[in-house]
């Protein structure tokens, strides 16, 4: 129990009460002739040891300053030192009364010890906070649940004098209100009703409701409920303590949208997910209706193109009604705007009328608040993004300052991960830009294969990785087959790629075989690795050439002889199925990665009959955390085995079993081939004696065959190719000679010696007798070019058929 007890709870009259005090009776004299048994409890006296003995026996005879003055209602009572019977002193509160009448009594000592006083004191200023001072509203129902009585607080709220709104139910003066915490009845008068019936206490309650003095504006109060009885145990009614917590609660929502922001806004970099996740937050919490409008060069990654706000055009990215968030209230018209469009489609541009908040806005480059609605600029330190426009409906209480800030903290967010956002779409449309220069987008068709191929980047993010592949048309029908892996990922790793791509298409086109190419990649890249580590900047000496270590495969197939010449560079071995569904990977010496040096590099030549399939590989493909590069090869080869299936869907089953979900940690290139081989039909080829009479056979022989294939429009052309293509080979080389027609896409005509000089065109004066023949073959053929062997060269020509655009 509490100092308030239940014998002192209904005490309003305090301990100078007769009928409670310690009291004595003195006659004229100050002579005691009563001593009653509070006396007694108080001082220790029993009657007969203090009656018919004078008053300052037990008491000082005068009063003594108090520590604090005594209430209003005691002033001119006294404050005296009393002894006890033991010899203590006590400090007392006394009052003195006359009595009239007959007999010797003449006054009665009316005394209490003054702390006693001082809590009835305290009690007393305690219920008149409550009554007129404390911010909790209290009101007494009766069992009928009829006011009776409440505070200033609950008076206040109300709006008007007690007097008007005594009786009136508690379900009356908030009729619009409702609980919104769970786990007890639903309603105020049932709840009232169950604290009567029951005895047992409710506290905590949320009600949320519009208080009579503020009908425009939601309250919530936390509210108990317990039940009032007398002393006899007699209920007579129900208290109800209500505190306003409305402040706590519209800023435990603000930072509950902070928080909720926090986890949404900025998680994807994309700018219109990014408008749309703000919508989401602030509706309906914040806003019956949210709108994103933004520039369209900051959904293409750029920013716009003047400074001036009020010129910048705007298209609607997102837009939120509270119906589309699950209140199914229609959306508000915008002020200043035509009526509300249909479900976006697109990205539509939007005007706002002149004077509009939007208008207003755009013209200030600042936040505008007009009534319901509230108009935040999208800003960056040096831009602007657009606009966010929050609504009410007319139902709502208009934005308060709390909140206008809250929404330009929510705003501010947004604007940095738009920006973001904006920056990572410019940032990835270069990378997937330079992904496509780097990368062969349409592989044209080749005679001497039939191909398909797969690429897939690590970094699903940008978009770009390091491996890479290649199919580069050579002369003599022959094509270059290339994969590689350059250490890393993302745009660095993509852009060492595109140099290292760039560099074998190079070494390719002037037909080095595949050890002689590696080598000079190889060269190049140690070469590029010195260089960076000479450079000032470096003072660390940390490198970052992501070339050096980069593995490549380059192989040569002839469809004419079918054969294969591959040498690799620190790469895996191609994989090889026969037409009868063999399966090997041959044994092709490994060498270096490029850039290290050190080992020379190896070729392998093998024949391929026709219809043999090659792949191609980068290991992304087949080693993984989970799996090692045994068990990933087998798989690959069990899918490379089904010969029934087109390279298309051996390409998806490869990706779909070695990379499910088609997520990689690394980076995966596959690249396969089926090889063909040219009809004899197609091919001529003669050797002819180093003589001067060779040239006049050598044309008689090819117009003989081009008339044979239909092609004697051709027949003038190629006679002058080859007469001067055999002429030169007689006059500066040894040996015998080749000279080979192939009728393919293009007709091909190749004279072959054992010489290595290569001819090279040069403009003869007027006077010269000679040097001419190579340049009137230049104009006359569509590519020309010069090929190397082991024993000697060929000089080539490419013609297009007549009529061939």
């Amino acid at each position: 129990m509490t100092a308030w007890n239940t014998e002192q709870s209904t005490d309003f009259s305090g301990p100078l009460d007769i009928t409670r005090a310690a009291t004595a009776v003195v006659d004229a004299q100050d002579t005691v002739i009563g001593w009653s048994s509070a006396a007694e409890q108080l001082l220790g006296y029993q009657p007969h040891e203090i009656l018919g003995r004078p008053l300052n026996a037990f008491l000082s005879p005068g009063p003594v300053p108090p520590a604090r003055p005594l209430p209003p209602q005691l002033r001119g009572n006294e404050i005296r030192v009393a002894r006890h019977r033991d010899g203590r002193e006590l400090i007392v509160a006394t009052a003195v009364c006359p009595l009239s009448g007959a007999g010797t009594a003449e006054r009665v000592l009316v005394a209490t010890e003054l702390k006693d006083l001082r809590q009835w004191e305290s009690q007393l200023a305690l219920l008149h906070g409550l009554t007129t001072q404390s911010p909790v509203g209290l009101a007494i129902y009766d069992t009928d649940l009829r006011l009776t009585w409440c505070n200033a607080a609950y008076e206040r709220e109300i709006g008007r004098p007690f007097a008007e709104f005594r009786g009136f139910r508690a379900d009356e003066l908030y009729s619009e209100g409702v609980f919104v915490s769970k786990g007890h009845p639903p309603t105020l008068d049932a709840v009232m009703h169950q604290v009567l019936d029951t005895g047992e206490p409710f506290l905590d309650l949320h009600f949320l409701g519009r208080p009579p003095s503020d009908p425009e504006t939601d309250h919530l109060w936390s509210c108990a409920y317990y039940r009032l009885q007398d002393a006899n145990g007699h209920v007579f009614g129900v208290c109800e303590d209500a505190f306003d917590i409305s402040d706590r609660y519209r800023a435990q929502r603000r930072l509950a949208l902070l928080v909720e922001a926090g986890r949404g806004i900025g998680t994807a970099l994309d700018v219109p997910a990014t408008a749309e996740k703000i919508t989401e937050v602030a509706v309906p919490e914040f806003a019956a209706t949210v709108t994103v409008d933004l520039p369209r060069a900051v959904l293409e990654g750029e920013v716009p193109a003047t400074s001036d706000s009020a010129a910048i055009s705007l298209v609607r990215v997102a837009r939120r009604p509270a119906g589309e968030a699950g209140r199914g209230k229609p959306e508000q018209q915008q002020p200043g705007q035509q009526p509300p469009p249909p479900p976006l489609v697109g990205h539509a541009p939007v005007a706002y009328r002149p004077g509009s908040p939007q208008d207003r806005s755009l013209a200030s480059g600042g936040l505008v608040l007009d009534d319901t609605t509230l108009v935040v600029p999208l800003r960056t330190e040096s831009s602007m993004l657009g606009l966010v426009t929050f609504i009410r409906d007319s139902s709502s209480a208009p934005f308060d300052s709390g909140e206008v800030a809250l929404a330009h903290e929510l705003v501010a967010r947004t604007a940095v991960s738009i920006d973001n956002a904006r920056r990572f779409a410019r940032e990835r449309t270069a990378a997937l830009a330079l992904q496509r220069q780097l990368l062969p987008q349409h592989v044209p068709e080749q005679s001497a294969v039939g191909l398909a191929y797969r690429y897939l980047p690590a970094d699903d993010v940008t978009g770009v990785g390091g491996d890479w592949f290649d199919v580069i048309p050579l002369s003599g029908t022959r094509v270059g087959l290339v994969v590689g892996d350059v250490v890393g990922h993302g745009l660095q790793a993509a852009a060492a790629m595109g140099r290292l791509r760039t560099t074998v298409r190079a070494f390719a086109q002037l037909d080095l075989d595949p050890v002689e190419l590696l080598s000079r990649l190889d060269d190049l890249v140690g070469q590029s690795a010195e260089e960076q580590w000479g450079e000032p900047a470096t003072s660390d000496r940390s490198y970052t050439d992501v070339t050096t270590g980069a593995t490549c495969l380059y192989a040569v197939y002839d469809p004419v002889s079918r054969r294969c010449v591959m040498a690799r560079a620190g790469h895996l071995p191609p994989a090889v199925v026969d037409p009868d569904g063999r399966l090997s990977f041959p044994e092709l010496p490994a060498g270096p990665p490029l850039g290290l040096g050190g080992l020379p590099f190896e070729s392998m030549e093998i024949e391929l009959p026709e219809g043999s399939l090659l792949a191609l590989f980068t290991d992304g493909l087949v080693e993984a955390r989970d799996r090692d590069i045994d068990r990933g090869l087998d798989t690959l080869g069990r899918v490379l085995r089904d010969r029934g299936a087109s390279l298309e869907e051996l390409c998806d089953r490869a990706v779909a079993e070695l990379l499910p979900g088609g997520t990689t940690a690394d980076d995966t290139a596959l690249l396969l081939v089926r090889t063909r081989e040219l009809h004899a039909s197609q091919v001529i080829e003669w050797e002819l004696p180093a003589e001067p009479s060779a040239a006049g056979h050598a044309r008689e022989l090819a117009t003989g065959q081009l008339h044979h294939w239909g092609l004697d429009a051709l027949s003038f052309t190629t006679e002058l190719i080859v007469s001067e293509l055999v002429t030169n080979a007689v006059r500066y080389a040894d040996g015998p000679l080749q000279v080979r027609l192939i009728r393919d896409r293009t007709l091909l005509c190749e004279v072959a010696d054992t010489g290595h000089t290569s001819p090279h065109l040069r403009h003869s004066g007027e006077d010269d007798e000679g040097g001419r023949g190579l340049f009137i073959v230049a104009q006359l053929v569509q590519r020309w070019g010069t090929r190397y062997t082991r024993s000697g060269k060929t000089i080539w020509t490419e013609q297009a058929f007549p009529g061939a655009g």
